[in-house]
């Protein structure tokens, strides 16, 4: 409000008027022309700050609130963000570890089967050198049993050789013995009979002890593989195919017939009885 006058003074709403640098209270009329005390304005003024609406703090601790909470989601993000990094490095570290393992399993694998490949080759080399020790073996039992039988074989040959180039020896001995014994009267002669006798004897000693018999079939059973028939004679009462008479004696070395016996066959006889079979 302004008063009149002219005086310029310009009302303050604190029931104060300026004048140059001074405030000067003033009365105030209110509408029912009252006056008002300058201590009853600032009483007014006060009211009013009073009936002015406070500041609410809690938009402040709202703020600091929201600030907070912006902090611990930052907070939780930086945490998290730092967890999934870890768990990345985790499985790449992880990955590369299984990627290494996976090789070193392959590698193993490749040197197991490759062992693997040897033992069963060395085996097989082993068998192999095993049959060949076998064969070789058996090769040289074959080869001492066959020289030893060639040896043997060669000096029964020897033998035999040396046998049948003394048997005209022996014969020629048993013919001069069986003529020299048709004279009895001379005994000069018996005594030379007799020596030869017994040269005769020795002679045959030695060669039994060398295996070597003499074949004297007389009366026996004509054997085709042993006597040598030269003639035939009718004998009725001897069985048919006897030995009637030995020429010249055979001989035989161990088992096998050296020298056959040169001997004549009777027939016209009766049949020769079977002989029963050996068990």
């Amino acid at each position: 409000m302004t008063f009149g006058g002219g005086h310029g003074f310009a009302a303050a709403p604190s029931g104060y008027v300026e004048e140059g640098d001074v405030k000067v209270p003033i009365e105030v009329e209110d509408e029912k022309n009252d006056v008002v005390e300058p201590d009853e304005v600032e009483a007014a003024e006060v009211a009013e700050k009073d009936d002015e609406p406070a500041a609410e703090p809690e938009a402040e601790d709202e703020g600091v609130a929201d600030e907070a909470d912006d902090e611990d989601a930052e907070e939780r993000a930086r945490v998290e963000a730092a967890i999934r990094a870890g768990e990345e490095a985790a499985e790449r570290e992880l990955a590369a570890d299984a990627g290494k393992l996976r090789e070193e399993r392959d590698d193993l694998a490749k040197k197991l089967a490759d062992v693997e490949d040897q033992i069963e080759a060395a085996k097989t080399e082993a068998a192999e050198a095993k049959d060949r020790m076998l064969r070789l073996q058996a090769d040289w039992e074959n080869y001492r049993r066959r020289t030893a039988a060639e040896r043997l074989a060669e000096k029964d040959l020897a033998a035999e050789k040396l046998v049948t180039n003394l048997l005209p020896v022996i014969d020629d001995l048993e013919r001069a013995i069986e003529h020299a014994g048709a004279t009895e009267d001379d005994a000069q002669l018996k005594q030379f009979v007799d020596g030869v006798s017994a040269v005769h004897a020795k002679m045959l000693g030695v060669l039994a002890k060398e295996g070597v018999d003499p074949i004297d079939p007389a009366g026996e059973a004509f054997d085709p593989l042993a006597h040598q028939a030269v003639g035939r004679v009718e004998d009725a009462e001897a069985f048919d195919e006897t030995v009637a008479q030995v020429y010249q004696k055979g001989y035989r070395m161990g088992d096998k017939v050296i020298r056959t016996a040169m001997v004549t066959v009777t027939y016209g006889g009766p049949k020769r009885p079977s002989e029963p079979e050996q068990e």
